[in-house]
This record gives C-alpha cells, structure tokens and sequence, in this order.
C-alpha cells in the first residue's frame, strides 16, 4: 500500500519507492505536517513542539494550554484566519465579507489509480500505478470546503497535489489566494532555486539562501512567462549534484502563478505554489466549487541529479501525451530563419527540396502562409489561406512537399489578433481591451478573450477548417505576448477572467489533440514563455527559447534541465552569425546543442558551403543513431555553463550500459588548462569503450578523475565521447 492511515496515531502516510511524507490529524482537527524525506516508519509527532510563545495565539478550544499555536505548527493547508501569521495558502472572502478560514478535518478516503481534475491538465496513471488520497476539510462556521488531494506515484517518487473549495456556504464567497501546495519544515536550512530570465534568454538558474521574510517568485503576465518559470527548487545549502536532499514543485498551469518561501521566526521553513494572487478573485455562488490547478512533487535524498530525474520520467511517462510523447520525434526544418514573412511557393518548395536532399524529415511552413500577413503588424486572426502569396492551395503544396517525401507542419497563433484584420474589424469586443481606455499593445497584436466560449469556437473552427486542407501532422502554437487590460465583456466578475482565459485555452487544445491524435503540436510562446507542465499535457514538445544561439543555449538548456525532459526541449540549429547575438560558430558546435533537444534546423539551406551541407547529413544520421537514448535517458550535468569553462551533459541508458558525453567549449584562454569531465551514471568499477577511438576506460575512474577535454585552436569547440559497457 502507498498511502496508510494509522487509526492509533490519527496519521496519514505516503510511499513512494524511495520517499515519505506524512501528515497527522491532531486532537483539534487540524491537519499537520508530520515529515518528508527519505524512507521512513512509524509515527513521527515527536517532531512537533509546543511551547509558550510570545505574540503566538492560541485558538479557542485549547483553552489555558498557551503552548499550543497554529502560529509556529506545520501544516498541509495553512488558511488566513485561524492566527498563523505567516503566508497562508488559502484567502476566503466569507459572505459576511470576513477573510477567517479555519478548516478542520472531516474525512479522509484512499483510493486506487490517480485523481483527474476536469478541465485541468493533470498528471495521470493506471489503476495499478498510483493511489489518491482525498481529505476533506472545512470551516465548522461557514460550511465552506476545502478537499485535498494528493496521486501517488511510487515507482517514480512523486506525489501531487491538488485542492477543491467549496462553496457549502448559504452565501456567495470569493477564491481571493489559493496556493494547492504547501511544505512546511521545522528544521534545516535551505537554498531557494528559481529559474528567471526574459525573451530570448530565459529559465537562467538562480540559488539564494531562504532567510527570514518571504522570497516570492512569479508571473502577473496571465501566462507562466519567460522571466520566471512556475518550477521551484529547496535544496539544502550543501546539497550538489551527487548528494544532499532537495524539493521539487512543478505547476502544472499555463496562467499566472506565484511561489513563496521563507523562514519564520522559529527558523521553520515555509513553501508555496499557487495561483498569483494579483488579478485574481475568483466568485462561488452556493454549491459551486472552483477545482486548483496541481503541483508535481518530489524529494530526493541523493541530490539534484536523481530529483531531475525523477521529474523528467513523470512527466515524459505521465504527463505528456499521444502518439509522441517517448518516441523520437521528426527531424524538421522551420522556414521562419529562412525566409520571415519574405516568401512565395516557389521558395517554400526550393527550400523544401533541400531540406528532402539532406535527410530532414519535415519541413514546416511558419508565419505569412494566412490573410494579409506579409508583416507582424496585421493580419492575426484572419486564418484564411493566402492562395495568391503560394500561388496554390495549402493542399496542393502539402501534396508537392509530401512528394518529396516530407512531412508537412504549419504555424498558427490563434489567441492573437491584430487590429488590422477582418476579424477585428468585425468583433472588437473580442479582444482584451478596457472600456474607456486605449489597449496596451504587443507586437502590435490584441489578445483574444479565450475567457469565452464564442470566441474560442470560432477560431477552433477557422484553425480545423486550416488543417483539414493537407496532411498536417506537426503543428506550431505561438502565443506572442503577455496578458494586459484584462476585461471580458460577459464575465460576472473580472477577478474570474485570467483563470477561465487559461481553461478556454486547455479546451481548444483538448479538443485539437482528440481531432487530430497523430499531429504533433509544439507549444511556442515567442518561444520559452509559456514553457511549462500544464503545456506539456497538450503539446509533448515546446520551443525552448527564441534565442538559437548554441552558446547562449547552453544556460538556457542547463536551466530548463532541472525539471524538463530532453525530449520536450525545441532545439534548431540556426545560421552562423546567429540572427539573435551576431555569434559565430560551426555548424558541429550548432548541431551538438540542439541534439540535446528534440532536434531540427532554422536557416536558409541555399545559403550553405558544401561543407556545411556535409556536416548536417553527418548530424543527421548522428541524431538518429543517438535520438533514443537522449530522448528517454537519464540526464546528467556535468558542469555549469553560468560559471564553468564549458557546458557540459550527458545522457545514461537505463541498464546503465550505454552513456553520450557532449561539451561545448565556453571560455577560451591562451596556454589553455587542460579540464575533465566527469562521467557520471555508470556502472562501478566497469570497463567502458569509447566507440569512436576505442579506448578502454574506467568507471570510477572516469567519475573521480574524469576525462580530459583536448585543447584545440579556435573558440566554442564541440567534444563528444560515447561509451559502451564491455561487460
């Protein structure tokens, strides 16, 4: 069994494979957190103290007993109200227009397979791969609700999150804080790990101690953004790669979001994932219930390496979906570096059959194809095929693309409008734009009020009638801005608008993955800012950044690394000097970064020497030699590309029997150190074969010592090492 309620001790106990978590319900109902960490038995409220505390109330029914105070007790699901100072989880706006929450245990029911949440992305498993656990709590004084659940998942050491609240009240109320994750640790000290950035250089890692006060991480944007990534990190101070114990939460939402941690005034450790509060106040009439969002947790006890791999096989395994999620994906060729908006049908199919005469799989056909979109500045929303611009239908020039034996995707970015389009023209209000005041622009584009059913059917409808013209199978859903002037013209009340915008969004790509389950759909927001669980449920792979850059990459792949699988990493190789940075690099260096992803290129093949065309058949047929084990592997970094000489990863088989090494070269210097790799991830004391030069080497030694780097001429060299096990 991995969840076990102990009747004696009134606790409540997870397992996973390697993990516990415990709770107890104590003798005023409350719900406490007991532990979280390695394996372990037994009862565990020997960790709780009780003491008199100055300025730390007590509630009612304790009474003369001054020691106890929800104020310095750790607990599941803090709310406002029942005199615990510090952030809390839950805020209430009650009928009578008081913030007070005070939710007491009620019931608790197990359950085998995992909860699903309607309308939510979620993780998911069979009958025999998960238990739920469903508490039920609620204010004895309002009736409202709040139901907790937590999936187990043991083979994978993850448990997940979610809350329901319930508007059992005579009254409406209002959802103003909802945060369905708590972990509170009474003791240690812990590092906060925050992945930030900004377009085009995003998920960058970020380690700073947890002081007192609250460090708070997230997005107002409506989208889970490129400036902080809804994934959090607590990590012990001492805590590295190989060793020491580390939290992971993961939000699997696409909206706005918030995280919290600090310490408080007894050195106790408190952290939150949850919906942002800014925005955000969402109404419940009687009897009606608004369902969180979850979190993915997991601990490790042996470093960050086994949390990130433990993230990474969940979500591969039991997140992401359909026909792509653990097979090895095309190898594609985007036209947008190639041509932007500059394009006719004639180009569209020279590009094409170089693509056909390299080896590439796919060629997808990005912005221009629609309207009068021969700029960013009009067009978006008018998805009409521009037959003119391809001097054919969009099923004639799949056919001819197909012919070459090629597979076909197409670009769209459907929450988008601009004000010179028809459809603007035709529906303003279907726009996100405040009564009385001029719009906020954004790549001279309006966002569309996915918040509404309408809107949502109609363009569902146009896209369809785009994408039954051919044979699609890959799809690119770009989103191009942030969220601002939020109103909606037919909402009750606005502080609902964000939250329905994100399940409009979850609705229309639900329905795009039933209609069409062999599409592949690669999630894009202006590349990595919306890259994130709830996405990934829809789209198994997302454009990791704008920034093609492979020198640039190396931090923005090391960071995403943390908590995302190779396999839902976009990686292009681009054209030399780089469209973003100006950058010069080889084509070996460009290849080796982006065959850390899911692999493709973005440049304009005509362009290329002989050379370079060589190089890319040689890629090629590298990536599909390797593609498995760097999609389904286990990930190791080598080095921190922030800090160190070089970037450095490596991919580990299952059976620990096959391992790729892979290094860019960052800093260069004259009479060049040598540096070592170490290689991590294989068997003990073993022999393993470099299958390029043949060389023996071995396994302790390769992990204590490493393996030296060569010294060659030139900046940004590439390195490789593929061993295999001589056992």
């Amino acid at each position: 069994m991995s969840i076990i309620y102990d009747e004696k001790y009134k606790t409540i106990t997870l397992h996973t494979r390697n993990t516990t978590y415990q709770m107890q319900i104590d003798r005023y109902g409350f719900l406490l957190h007991l532990y979280y960490g390695k394996t372990a038995e037994g009862c565990m409220d020997y960790l709780l103290t009780y003491y008199d505390r100055g300025f730390s109330g007590n509630p009612y029914e304790a009474e003369t007993d001054r020691t106890y105070s929800m104020d310095a007790l750790p607990q599941e699901f803090p709310s406002l109200g029942t005199g615990d100072y510090r952030t809390p989880a839950c805020i209430i706006k009650n009928t009578d227009r008081t913030y007070a929450s005070d939710f007491r245990y009620v019931s608790h029911t197990i359950k085998e397979g995992k909860y699903s949440l309607p309308g939510l992305p979620a993780v998911y498993a069979d009958t025999d791969e998960a238990q739920t656990l469903e508490v039920v709590l609620a204010d004895p004084v309002t009736g409202v609700q709040a139901v907790l659940l937590y999936g187990v998942l043991p083979q994978y050491d993850v448990i997940t999150r979610s809350v329901k609240i319930v508007n059992a009240s005579k009254g409406h109320i209002s959802v103003k804080k909802l945060a369905p994750a708590c972990l509170d640790l009474v003791g240690g000290a812990y590092d906060f790990i925050t992945f930030y950035g900004r377009h085009a250089m995003e998920r960058n890692c970020q380690r700073m101690p947890v002081g007192h006060g609250v460090a708070k991480i997230g997005s107002l944007r409506g989208t889970s953004s490129h400036q902080y990534n809804p994934a959090v990190i607590l990590a012990e101070h001492d805590a590295t790669e190989d060793a020491g114990s580390c939290y992971a939460m993961t939000f699997v939402y696409s909206g706005g979001f918030q995280s919290e941690a600090g310490q408080d005034q007894y050195y106790q450790t408190r952290l939150l994932m949850g919906m942002s509060e800014e925005q955000f106040a969402y109404p419940l009439n009687p009897g009606e219930q608004f369902q969180s969002p979850e979190v993915i947790l997991s601990y490790s006890s042996e470093g960050l390496s086994k949390l990130s791999q433990n993230m990474h096989r969940c979500i591969r395994s039991h997140l992401c979906r359909g026909k792509y999620k653990e097979t090895v994906r095309p190898i594609l060729l985007n036209s947008w570096e190639a041509s932007y908006f500059d394009f006719t049908g004639d180009s569209l199919l020279a590009l094409a059959q170089q693509a056909a005469d390299l080896g590439i799989e796919m060629f997808v056909l990005d912005d221009g194809w629609f309207g009068k979109r021969d700029s960013d500045m009009r067009g978006l929303g008018d998805w009409v095929v521009n037959e003119e611009k391809l001097g054919c239908t969009l099923g004639e020039l799949i056919e001819k693309i197909n012919g070459m034996g090629l597979k076909f995707g197409i670009w769209i970015e459907p929450e988008m409008v601009n004000e010179d389009s028809d459809l603007y023209r035709e529906h303003p209000d279907w726009a996100f734009v405040i009564p009385g005041r001029r719009p906020n622009r954004s790549r001279y584009q309006l966002v569309l009020d996915f918040s509404r059913k309408e809107v949502v059917d109609y363009i569902y409808e146009k896209i369809c009638a785009v994408l039954d013209q051919g044979n699609v199978e890959y799809v690119k859903w770009d989103m191009n801005r942030s969220l601002a002037d939020i109103y909606s013209a037919t909402a009750d009340s606005q502080g609902r608008v964000l939250h329905d915008y994100v399940l409009g969004l979850y609705d229309f790509l639900e329905r795009l993955v039933d209609r069409y389950p062999d599409i592949l759909i690669e999630g894009c927001s202006g590349g990595g800012g919306r890259f994130d669980a709830g996405m990934l449920y829809y789209t198994p792979q997302i454009w990791c950044s704008d920034n093609t850059d492979p020198i640039d990459r190396l931090e923005i792949q090391y960071g995403t690394s943390f908590i995302y699988p190779a396999s839902s990493v976009g990686a292009h190789v681009s054209a030399s000097p780089n469209h973003q940075t100006g950058r010069l690099t080889s084509m070996k260096t460009r290849g080796m970064v982006a065959m850390a992803g899911t692999f493709g290129y973005e440049l304009n093949l005509n362009e290329l020497s002989a050379e370079d065309k060589e190089e890319i058949r040689r890629q090629i047929a590298e990536y599909k030699k390797y593609a498995a084990l760097v999609q389904r592997g286990d990930y190791y970094r080598l080095t921190n590309p922030q800090t160190d000489n070089q970037g450095a990863w490596e991919f580990v088989s299952e059976d620990r029997k096959e391992a790729l090494v892979q290094v860019v070269g960052i800093r260069k210097h004259a009479n060049m150190t040598v540096d070592y790799i170490k290689v991590r991830g294989l068997k003990e004391n073993t022999m393993y074969r470099d299958t390029e030069t043949g060389m023996l080497y071995n396994s302790t030694a390769l992990r204590e010592v490493g393996v030296p780097k060569p010294v060659l001429e030139g900046e940004y060299q590439a390195y490789q090492w593929h061993f295999v096990c001589e056992d």
